[in-house]
């Protein structure tokens, strides 16, 4: 938005959102440059700045004033008004800069508004419509000439119009704890509105990323590649929940629909399905054609399966959720504890023991117990009850299928059970970033590449923002040999998460098949995470010939991280050449069921193991055949 001395500022309350953009396009239409805030919901301090800043250079201020801002005693609309008044402190009594307009029968008298609006004419738009004279009027004010062929921008969705980012609520409470909950509300609607089908939805990760960022719609929908771009807020205090909620055409910013919630914390769920039905509606009607009610109905009611009734349950399970996101040990471990407690409130929690089974399985799988390989069948043991313990109480619940699939990779070594479960998730979530880049993985490590590189690049377009989609279809480029796009894919990763251990890991390995050994030893060193650095140098150093480094450490490594480290050990000394040690650490990958194994049959670096006769024995063993 650039710095106009004749723009038009024009303030309004979120439900008149429709009024305010057809005054918008009059007033454009006219060639004037309009200021129309369509991010009130996001806020931040960078955008609060912003409208500050517009406020005080605006050449007219428009107040829309209506029953909707009769009726809300608060709203970010009365900041903009209060700010309008205080800049004509500043101004000559005679100063045209404030023009009000009503929208509907709300009477001047009445009128909830600042006294200063009183002292000048008001203007009467039912609805915002025939605003044509009103625009002139403006330019006259403002000494500019009507543009005659000016014409409002086509309504035409910049993407396929089959798709929707939902981002990261604004936690507009006071206590900064909430947080998780409006975080978890928007993760709610986009996990109901994506397994909607005929609907593309951004995946969390992307859609989050933008969270606390000063970006506007057309950029973030631009990055994400979609036509329209849920956005919303809520206050918490109490038992009391406000829910705001907008939905935006991305391609010109117009709002598709808009509403307010007020409502007891007990109805959360009510106002979650009313966003979900009211959005789904707006895009059957705008975007996709028509579909009934009933039948949106019916596609939210099926979307939310699996979850409690109960409040304070569903709180327990956004906070575990919310700690889970952020990746480490430590959030795991209360998160696991938030979900026991939901669990606790709702045995039937059905949604809340698929996440604790997927949490609880990759505790077991990152050495989170102790090293003992007893500790390892009795945490996959767990995992696997529990998520059993989902599926009884919900048969359909992708997450629950995604969890035993995991689950079942690694308790048992007959692919069969665990392949039906990653197919059944992908059917009943096929729209789920998640669950095919799970897939996508899982038809690589058995050679299905073609499939998995499909899978892996819808992975890419549903979550174009996180890196483990790039990382699975880079490696998938890898096996089949594609060595200069696989290179070139993991240089992606790196590019959207600079310390990505995989990444990082491959593309050393890579580097030094090719003999770049200066670049495989910066890509090394530059690992953050000590335990990776470690490992990764100790293919960089052997492969030098500083073979006594190598060795010193890798006993490091050994000492250190051996509990979850078995199967790359066994990595380490097949590319050292060291057959009889690979064979142990894969022997003992194998007894303690780590996950790395599955990716033994086409791994390129123990492609030197391939010709020894005990080859085909372990690959018998893990479930490859002879």
């Amino acid at each position: 938005m650039s710095d106009s001395p004749k723009a038009v500022f024009l303030s309004y309350a979120s439900q008149d959102a429709g009024a305010a953009r057809r005054i918008c396009d009059a007033l454009r239409a006219a060639g004037l440059e309009v200021w129309f805030d369509q991010n009130e919901l996001r806020g931040g301090d960078a955008w609060d700045a912003s409208i500050r800043r517009q406020i005080k250079d605006c050449a007219l201020f428009v107040p829309i004033v209506s029953a909707n801002t009769q009726a809300r005693e608060e709203g970010y609309f009365r900041r903009e008004w209060n700010l309008a008044v205080n800049r004509t402190l500043d101004m000559a009594q005679d100063k045209a800069f404030l023009l009000p307009v009503v929208i509907d029968a709300t009477s001047d008298a009445t009128a909830r508004v600042p006294d200063k609006f009183r002292d000048v004419q008001w203007t009467r738009l039912p609805g915002g419509e025939a605003a044509a004279p009103f625009a002139e009027r403006v330019c006259r004010l403002l000494g500019a000439a009507p543009a005659a062929a000016a014409q409002p921008a086509p309504r035409a969705p910049a993407a396929d119009a089959r798709s929707i980012a939902v981002l990261p609520f604004v936690n507009l409470s006071r206590d900064e704890e909430n947080e998780y909950f409006a975080d978890g509300l928007a993760e709610e609607l986009l996990n109901v509105i994506a397994k909607v089908r005929g609907l593309r939805v951004a995946a969390r990760t992307s859609s989050f990323s933008f969270k606390g960022k000063d970006a506007d719609i057309q950029t973030i929908a631009a990055k994400l590649n979609v036509a329209t771009v849920l956005e919303g807020s809520v206050r918490k205090a109490g038992k009391r929940v406000r829910v705001t909620a907008q939905l935006i055409n991305a391609a010109d910013g117009y709002h598709l629909w808009s509403e307010t919630y007020d409502r007891e914390l007990d109805d959360i769920f009510a106002v979650q399905d009313d966003i979900a039905q009211a959005v789904l509606k707006e895009l059957q009607a705008n975007l996709m054609g028509t579909a009934g009610a009933d039948a949106v109905t019916a596609a939210v009611s099926a979307a939310t399966r699996g979850r409690t009734v109960d409040a304070e349950a569903h709180q327990l399970r956004l906070q575990g959720r919310h700690l889970v996101q952020r990746g480490n040990k430590r959030d795991r471990e209360t998160a696991i504890a938030y979900y026991r407690r939901a669990i606790a409130i709702d045995a039937d929690f059905a949604a809340a023991w698929a996440d604790l089974a997927l949490a609880l399985f990759w505790r077991t799988a990152t050495g989170g117990l102790s090293e003992g390989i007893d500790d390892y069948l009795k945490g996959f043991g767990e995992a696997r009850e529990t998520a059993e313990r989902a599926l009884a109480l919900e048969p359909d619940l992708a997450e629950a299928h995604l969890a035993m699939a995991f689950i079942l990779s690694s308790i048992t070594w007959d692919r069969k059970d665990s392949e039906r479960a990653f197919r059944r998730a992908l059917e009943l979530a096929p729209g789920d970033a998640d669950v095919a880049r799970s897939v996508a993985l899982r038809l690589s490590v058995t050679g299905r590449f073609d499939e998995a590189l499909r899978l892996s690049q819808k992975a890419v377009e549903l979550d174009p923002l996180n890196s483990a989609g790039f990382l699975v279809k880079a490696r998938t480029l890898l096996s089949m040999g594609r060595v200069d796009e696989a290179e070139a894919t993991f240089r992606k990763v790196l590019e959207l998460n600079p310390q990505s251990a995989g990444a990082h890991g491959w593309l050393c390995w890579l580097l030094l098949t090719q003999g770049r050994l200066a670049e495989a030893d910066e890509m090394a060193s530059s690992l953050e995470e000590e335990d990776w650095r470690a490992l990764m140098l100790v293919y960089v150093r052997w492969s030098q010939g500083r073979r006594e480094e190598s060795d010193r450490l890798l006993a490091e490594v050994v000492a250190k991280y051996a509990k979850y480290f078995a199967f790359q050990l066994g990595q380490v000394h097949a590319h050292r050449g060291e057959a009889d040690a690979a064979f142990d650490w894969l022997e003992r990958a194998y007894l303690q069921h780590d996950p790395g194994l599955h990716q033994s049959l086409f791994d390129p670096v123990l492609a030197p193991l391939r010709t020894d006769p005990r080859w085909p024995v372990l690959m018998k063993k893990i479930g490859y055949g002879g």
